[in-house]
């Protein structure tokens, strides 16, 4: 397998810099064992104007047998024919993706401790790779290639030039140009491109493949056309690995377009708008003021209805106070994220027994939710539509009845302050509505005086002295002397439920 990557220059900035990029000297060849035979690293030229590093894999097609994948006891892959005669040592594929991560790995991490301002900057690059599998042919390769930035020239090689009729194998001849790309961002996309234009791996993929793709991908798969294609052939299309990268890309997407940590994304709300709110974001203090109000209600087993992907279950589990929490929600997504967050395959025993996570929708009246202390609905009823907010209402406060209830929402009013915002556009795209202070009282005032709770009022964020808070937040509590869970229905309803 062959791979050369060049680059030009000029005597104030030499081209031989690549040398310094690469951590290999261009004066010298050498040499790196791996697990499937011998990569050699030289110089075919080195010189201020043009610098050209080679990287050579001479693959062991006896090793390739005995430790790959495939059938029986590790065949290679794509071994039609036998054995030990197929592509594998020749056309470039995930060996040598793996050969570059291994001999490349300082380079590919941007790292140069003698010259380190070299890896940031960008340099013409040329890439060539005599011979890559490509399944999907030129145009696939000019897909996911030239949306990174590069010009691509991918000649398909044909079958037998002897016998036109029979078409174009699989390969192609590959030419990348680039001008505004650093070596790192270039040796990652061909790390992370090559193995899925071969679409398949010389080893096992596990787990642990998903973080070696995110790290590799790491600024470019987010937001690329390819992101589902690339993705699944790189994870060797197991499903489970595909759906937790996509998930992962996702979240990484919306942090980074937030500009704020991936654990403190709210799935609730859109938080392009709240993490305007610095230092602290507006989901971290509702998630407080949240916690502080259960401290205060005294209780011990919460509900967190509408838990989307768990950043409230996290907290509440740090706490030894809450001795049961239970997670609902109507999307198994949000639940399989928030599983996943929590580390619930991997907690201990007795962590374990104090949370469960459970699917349902809170437009139905459920016996799983009685006999709570308290239950929490953190921007949940704007994505209601208005008419189901009344079966949600007697699910919660009639039919379930913890002592305390805690409901957050955005304030419309404040919406002004948000500068991103345009004019008479919600929060997030999903809110089928966002109440002013008033609106949002009123329908407290009138839920609490149906079910027998008090209700009080509690400002998230700064509050504004002309628009109000941009988070606000209902206390119900259950009224003394009304019967909650543990006692007597109240109505005929209840008693119905």
């Amino acid at each position: 397998m062959f791979l050369t990557i060049s680059t030009t220059g000029t005597p104030e900035r030499p081209a031989t810099e690549l040398g310094f990029l690469l951590h290999k000297h261009p004066d010298r060849a050498q040499t790196f064992s791996t697990s499937y035979g011998t990569a050699h690293v030289l110089y075919p030229e080195a010189t201020a104007e043009r610098c050209t590093a080679a990287l050579l894999l001479e693959v062991d097609p006896v090793a390739l047998v005995r430790r790959g994948k495939g059938k029986g006891r590790g065949g290679a892959p794509d071994a039609a024919l036998a054995q030990y005669v197929n592509d594998r040592p020749y056309a470039a594929s995930s060996l040598l993706a793996v050969a570059i991560g291994s001999v490349f790995s300082s380079a590919m991490k941007g790292q140069c401790n003698a010259r380190p301002e070299l890896p940031a900057e960008t340099r013409p690059l040329r890439v060539e790779v005599p011979a890559l599998p490509a399944r999907g042919g030129p145009g696939l390769v000019r897909g996911l290639f030239e949306p990174l930035g590069w010009t691509v020239t991918a000649e398909a090689v044909p079958l037998d030039e002897r016998f036109p009729e029979w078409g174009d194998s699989r390969y192609v001849r590959l030419e990348l140009v680039a001008e505004g790309l650093t070596v790192a961002e270039a040796l990652r996309h061909l790390y992370v491109l090559l193995p899925v234009l071969d679409d398949a791996k010389h080893y096992w993929v596990a787990s642990d493949e998903v973080d070696k793709l995110l790290r590799a991908s790491e600024g470019w798969l987010q937001d690329h056309p390819e992101q589902k294609l690339i993705t699944s052939r790189y994870l060797s299309r197991r499903w489970s690995l595909t759906r937790e990268a996509l998930e992962r890309l996702e979240l990484a997407r919306l942090a980074e377009t937030d500009d704020i940590a991936v654990e403190e994304i709210d799935n609730a709300v859109d938080e392009e708008t709240d993490t305007e709110e610095k230092p602290v974001p507006l989901a971290v203090l509702r998630r407080d003021a949240i916690l502080a109000a259960l401290h205060a209600s005294g209780a011990s087993r919460v509900l967190d209805l509408g838990c989307g992907q768990g950043q409230l279950v996290q907290a509440l589990l740090k706490d030894t106070r809450f001795t049961e929490i239970v997670g609902v929600d109507v999307s198994i997504r949000a639940l399989t994220i928030a599983s996943r967050r929590l580390k619930l395959d991997r907690m201990g025993e007795r962590q374990a027994a104090r949370v469960r996570l459970v699917q349902g929708s809170l437009a139905y009246t459920d016996r799983r939710l009685k006999g709570y202390d308290a239950a929490v609905l953190s921007e949940v009823i704007e994505h209601l539509d208005l008419p189901r907010l009344p079966a949600l209402e007697y699910a919660v406060f009639g039919s379930a009845r913890p002592r305390t209830v805690l409901v957050t929402t955005p304030n419309v009013e404040y919406n002004v302050r948000w500068e991103s915002l345009p004019a008479g556009h919600s929060r997030h795209g999903d809110h089928r509505f966002e109440w002013t202070r008033e609106e949002f009282r009123s329908w407290a005032r009138e839920v609490a005086g149906r079910h027998g709770y008090d209700v009080e009022f509690t400002p998230v964020g700064l509050d504004d002295p002309e628009v109000g808070p941009p988070t606000q937040m209902a206390v119900f509590t259950l009224a003394t002397g009304t019967t909650g869970t543990t006692g007597t229905p109240n109505t005929k309803e209840e008693k119905a439920a």
